[in-house]
């Protein structure tokens, strides 16, 4: 067939990439986009979407069976239908996919649905056709990072992709990685009841991404309900057979219905041509770019998870848009790693935005904290979840470097933060913003005031 003459190819059909398309098309770029799944990526199939729809239920079901007389609501006979738990999300997920194909149809770009390779600095090999085009956006995402000798069967030893789509739950389960996956899914099993889970880290702390602090609330609030945290823990052997999983321990042995590795997610990099053309892969198989996504190799942009940094669909996004500017010749601001927010919907939920206290001061900056519990905040104790804080580090002149939440709806609460980081503001400004009572928001501008000593609730 001829080639195609385009301006842009987006390879991959995901946060990063569609959203791409979309800016470039906006800015009066002719867009094709090459996908072989469905459109939406992992974020929509395989991560963000589908694990949070699990979330809502199990977090339903957890407050009316252990926490329901509390709030003075008795129920009797409360049982799962797990099927349904799994219609909902996949409606949830089926809803959203379509809503992305419609996007690609209002803003006229061409989706193409197969396997594709990079045959060219300029060329996108897509089934039988050859797509030129004078610029590339690889945005292939990733899959779960698997640990050598420990052989995943989809049964018994699993992924996210398996635990995501299982039609069953496990009667007990050991997850390896205290990261945001692996504290996400002991969240689940523990509220969907299932009787035993273990979370192992190798590090001395869970999500050991986060400020210590939060470390140390989310290891309180795990063993209060009975989740079995071995941190400093080595895998050092798996083995699954018809009656479960042995996992040896450098401390020891479990035996346990199911496993599942939860140690991140690592680059789809291999097999579509990117060395060939002269992509710069790190030892982790990561595209190298700089700060507009470039890869070094003229007219190829790389973004997503395949870049590495946060593995985020928002930062697939920004990445997206600031690739697309950068090739229409509209630059605006270029990605700045401390200003993406990061969110864990766990029990308690996590959310961070910016530099911990103990990376500002690794890099020589004299800090003020300020830090307000939810304990004080009468919202929180209308949820019932006192536990937790937020906790705002800034520089010596007040200036906001970085806001760290751990309780109740952390994660609808970063964004203020965030945004005041983004101006470059400092805690006062946010301090004297008027948060509505009783709202969770308010513990955001006690924690700014406290920047200074000024909290007025503690």
């Amino acid at each position: 067939m001829p080639a195609d003459a385009l301006d842009l190819v987006v390879l991959g059909g995901g946060f990063g990439g569609y959203t791409a398309a979309i800016r470039a098309s906006q800015l009066g770029l002719k867009v094709a986009l090459v996908e072989e799944a469905r459109m939406g990526g992992t974020c929509l199939h395989w991560g963000c979407i589908p694990t949070k729809a699990l979330l809502e239920s199990s977090e339903l079901l957890y407050k009316l069976r252990d926490r329901g007389q509390e709030f003075g609501v008795k129920v009797q006979g409360i049982a799962v239908d797990y099927p349904t738990i799994g219609k909902r999300r996949d409606t949830i997920v089926n809803q959203l996919t379509k809503g992305v194909e419609g996007l690609m149809r209002k803003n006229q770009i061409e989706v193409i649905n197969t396997h594709a390779t990079v045959a060219g600095k300029n060329t996108i090999q897509a089934g039988d056709r050859k797509l030129e085009a004078k610029d590339l956006i690889i945005a292939t995402g990733s899959t779960p990072r698997l640990l050598p000798g420990i052989e995943v069967d989809g049964k018994r030893i699993i992924t996210s992709d398996h635990a995501i789509y299982a039609d069953r739950l496990p009667a007990s389960v050991a997850i390896i990685g205290g990261g945001a996956i692996g504290v996400e899914f002991a969240t689940f099993y523990h509220q969907m009841g299932v009787a035993k889970v273990t979370l192992i880290e190798a590090l001395d702390r869970l999500v050991p991404l986060e400020d210590e602090e939060v470390s140390g609330v989310m290891l309180k609030a795990f063993q209060k309900v009975g989740i079995d945290v071995r941190l400093g823990a080595k895998v050092q052997e798996a083995k699954a057979s018809e009656n479960g999983v042995t996992v040896k321990l450098d401390s020891g042995e479990l035996k346990v219905d199911q496993l599942l590795v939860a140690v991140g997610r690592a680059p789809r990099s291999n097999g579509i041509g990117l060395p060939d053309v002269g992509l710069k892969l790190n030892k982790q198989g990561f595209v190298e770019v700089d700060e507009w996504l470039r890869t070094g190799v003229d007219g190829i942009h790389a973004i997503g998870d395949l870049v590495g940094g946060y593995q985020l669909a928002h930062a697939a996004v920004h990445e997206g848009v600031t690739a697309a500017e950068d090739i229409a010749g509209q630059r605006f601001e270029p990605i700045k790693q401390e200003l993406i927010t990061r969110c864990t919907y766990s029990h308690p939920q996590i959310a961070s935005v910016g530099l911990t206290e103990k990376q500002a001061k690794d890099l020589g900056i004299k800090v003020k904290v300020g830090k307000f519990p939810f304990l004080a905040i009468a919202r929180a104790l209308i949820h019932g979840e006192p536990d937790g804080f937020v906790k705002i580090v800034a520089d010596d002149t007040g200036r906001v470097l970085g806001t760290h939440v751990v309780g109740v709806q952390a994660t609808e609460l970063i964004a203020e933060p965030a945004l005041a980081q983004l101006f470059q503001g400092d805690a006062w400004e946010i301090g004297r913003n008027v948060h509505p009572h009783p709202t969770l928001s308010e513990a955001v501008g006690e924690a700014a005031m406290a920047v200074d000593g000024h909290a007025l609730n503690i």
